[in-house]
């Protein structure tokens, strides 16, 4: 359990209240009203006898007056002047004695009393230069002590990160503000909390995460409310334009001075730990290229070599091999390759909660990944083009423009057939560009039908210009060339079968057959040419 310092103000260890002023023995001050609301905080304390100071008073002053600019012997002035000073936010009055005034007016103590404004009366040998120093003296204090306990609560902190990682700053944070912490990874999910209860609380701010790592970093916002238990600060982490972690802080109140210190101590600390582990993932993914390099060049052997403990778990099991591609709409805003960073960062992060390998390679305009089959990685990617798949149908409704990415997922694989996956993935990848659609999986169109297919615009076309001189013959009257030639075809050349679905002599299929060569100028016994015809005529089909 990490070591607490005390970071809450304490008895004698806080900023100078009317109480601690009062109490002061050197002072000599008396209440003469207001007793209850002593324990408040004086930010200053302000000499003026103008008749109304709160054009120049900032809230939180005690005010000193001698009343020599006052009626204090009208109750209707009184009550209007000590509204006045307690509307602006005036903690205090101390009225000096024997000075204009042997005691303190009766209209002006009935008129403290009814608003209620604390009223201390001050001897005339306590001179008010004496107060504004005791003021002062303990502010000066107040914030030695802070700073000082922010510099035990930064030595606590680094001890805690240097023992027990992030999870460890985390609990000393918590103890030290007297309330929760929580690490969200590049992804805005919570990868550690303290207390444990926090885990809960800070999972459902993970759309304000998402919210501030849109923005440049260093960024951060308040989240508090009705709707929330406590108030909450959210702080970007990383030196990066994108973000790539942040911290939520709640407490019951703002942060004073001391926990603010402890609050930046530990911002400072988790983004070393962050760019440290920038660094090492630069490091990791050079090695990750190396290997990627090695398996497509057939070289599964050194590949594993060089893989070592990094790697070389997700060279033993089946994996996946993904290539996502950002469309030249995409590039011209620019935005195509914030949208595979942010699927890299998905992907890794899901990698890292399960605590499986992932091989992640940018190149360019596309991003390579070694998954392994049936991991979180590879369950990361489905959902995450899931979810932009549902975005684009929403763009799609509202005219609002979307980002496009589209991800090609071979069949699972091994080391041995790498160079046949990554091709398998390109394929899926120039289907899913084809289609509009974000993700094909190769095993879905290898367990398919060609026939989906032959909606391509090129096929389309293609089949209409080969087939267009039998319609153009048919809408003569002088024949059904099309309908012989599908029922020909359908029966596999076999003249009777066919002629009786036409309900033909099979001399006037055979007629027909033969018009048919003459009028495209191929020939039937050629296999490549009843493919295509049947391809043809299966495109054009209105039963499609």
């Amino acid at each position: 359990m990490a070591a607490k310092t005390d970071l809450r103000h304490r008895e004698g260890n806080m900023p100078p209240t009317l109480a601690s002023l009062v109490h002061h023995s050197a002072l000599k001050l008396t209440v003469r009203a207001g007793a209850d609301h002593l324990d408040v905080p004086v930010r200053w304390a302000h000499v003026s006898e103008l008749a109304d100071p709160v054009p120049y008073m900032e809230g939180g002053e005690l005010l000193l007056i001698t009343a020599l600019k006052l009626d204090a012997e009208d109750p209707e002035a009184m009550r209007r002047y000590v509204r006045r000073l307690a509307g602006a936010g005036v903690v205090g009055l101390g009225f000096a004695v024997g000075v204009n005034y042997e005691e303190i007016p009766g209209a002006l103590v009935d008129a403290c009393a009814d608003e209620p404004l604390p009223l201390l009366e001050v001897p005339r040998r306590t001179p008010f230069l004496a107060i504004s120093k005791a003021v002062s003296a303990a502010i000066a204090a107040d914030q030695y002590r802070a700073v000082t306990a922010g510099f035990a609560a930064q030595r606590e902190l680094t001890k805690q990160t240097l023992n027990s990682g992030p999870e460890g700053l985390l609990t000393a944070l918590a103890a030290q503000l007297d309330g929760w912490a929580a690490l969200y990874d590049a992804s805005g999910t919570v990868v550690a909390a303290a207390p444990d209860w926090a885990g809960r609380r800070a999972a459902r701010l993970t759309g304000e995460v998402e919210r501030l790592r849109e923005r440049p970093a260093p960024a951060s916002s308040v989240v508090g409310g009705p709707e929330h238990e406590d108030r909450v600060e959210l702080h970007s982490l990383g030196t990066g334009r994108r973000p790539r972690a942040a911290l939520a802080v709640g407490t019951a109140a703002a942060p004073g001075t001391a926990e603010r210190y402890a609050v930046h101590s530990a911002i400072a600390l988790l983004t070393l730990t962050t760019e440290r582990s920038r660094s090492l993932h630069a490091a990791e993914q050079r090695i990750g290229t190396a290997v990627l390099r090695m398996l497509l060049a057939g070289e599964p052997d050194h590949a594993r070599a060089v893989a070592g403990d990094l790697y070389g778990g997700l060279l033993d099991a089946p994996f996946r091999m993904i290539v996502a591609e950002s469309v030249p709409a995409a590039r011209a805003a620019t935005a195509g390759g914030d949208r595979l960073g942010t699927l890299a960062e998905a992907l890794e992060a899901a990698a890292a909660r399960s605590g499986e390998a992932v091989l992640v390679v940018p190149e360019g305009e596309r991003l390579v990944v070694l998954a392994a089959d049936g991991g979180a990685a590879v369950a990361a990617c489905t959902g995450w083009a899931a979810a932009l798949e549902a975005a684009r149908t929403n763009a799609e409704h509202t005219g609002a423009d979307e980002d496009e990415l589209v991800v090609g997922l071979s069949a699972p694989t091994g080391p041995i057939a790498a160079a046949a996956a990554y091709k398998q993935a390109e394929q899926a990848l120039s289907v899913a560009r084809r289609r509009g659609r974000v993700l094909v999986e190769h095993e879905r169109l290898a367990a398919g039908s060609v026939l989906p297919l032959l909606a391509d615009d090129a096929v389309k076309a293609f089949a209409d210009g080969l087939l267009r001189p039998l319609y153009a013959h048919d809408a003569t009257g002088r024949g059904d060339l099309v309908a012989s030639l599908r029922a020909w075809l359908s029966r596999h050349g076999q003249w009777d079968a066919a002629a009786a679905d036409l309900g033909v002599h099979r001399h006037t299929l055979r007629y027909r057959m033969r018009r048919v060569e003459e009028i495209l100028g191929r020939s039937l016994d050629d296999p490549d040419v009843r493919m295509e015809l049947w391809l043809a005529l299966k495109a054009t089909s209105t039963d499609q």
